[in-house]
């Protein structure tokens, strides 16, 4: 990659936040009811990084989603760490790729504990693949002018199209009763 000068790389101190220090597994567990209880940071920060389209100039929204995540699994691991655990190892043991399907009793008592303590419901299937409008805080940012060009083909002169006309006429391509 090949970048200018000007080009402006975020400083050490821009970019330390606490990471989420969670395994694969555990990310698998607690997937559905991370995404809906974080789910507002994520959306602003999505919408902050097409808006903007870099990244960069929306780090102060990735930290909040960052730190959604750790609120979420410290209050998991607070109220529901037993459940957890017995979900988390169910997926592990059941299969290669944590399938959802063999471990749906253990995600009951899991999705029930959170409901009840954390207040997150489990949201039903293909939930996040809806489109959902996202109110922002932010101010919009401007829009790109695009330059208006003028027609780039002249029209025919008139002869030409009474022309063109009769000889779609004669080879009967073209019914004289409907205009061209």
């Amino acid at each position: 990659m090949v970048i200018t000068s000007q080009f402006k790389l975020p400083t050490e101190e821009e970019l330390a936040v606490p990471e989420l220090n969670v395994s694969a597994a555990a990310f698998a567990t607690g997937a559905f009811h991370l995404g809906k209880y974080c789910e507002e940071p994520c959306k602003e920060f999505m919408l902050c990084r097409d808006e903007l389209g870099d990244p960069r100039k929306c780090l102060s929204e990735g930290k909040q989603v960052t730190a959604c995540g750790l609120e979420f699994f410290k209050k998991v691991k607070k109220s529901c760490l037993a459940e957890f655990i017995q979900y988390e190892k169910c997926l592990v043991s059941s299969s290669s790729n944590y399938e959802y399907a063999r471990c749906r009793k253990t995600q009951n008592v899991f999705d029930e504990c959170v409901k009840t303590h954390i207040g997150v419901e489990r949201p039903r299937p293909f939930y996040f693949c809806e489109p959902k409008i996202h109110d922002s805080k932010r101010p919009k940012p401007p829009t790109a002018e695009y330059p208006v060009y003028g027609d780039a083909t002249p029209k025919l002169p008139e002869e030409k199209l009474k022309e063109a006309k009769t000889t779609f006429e004669r080879q009967g391509i073209f019914d004289a009763g409907r205009p061209l």
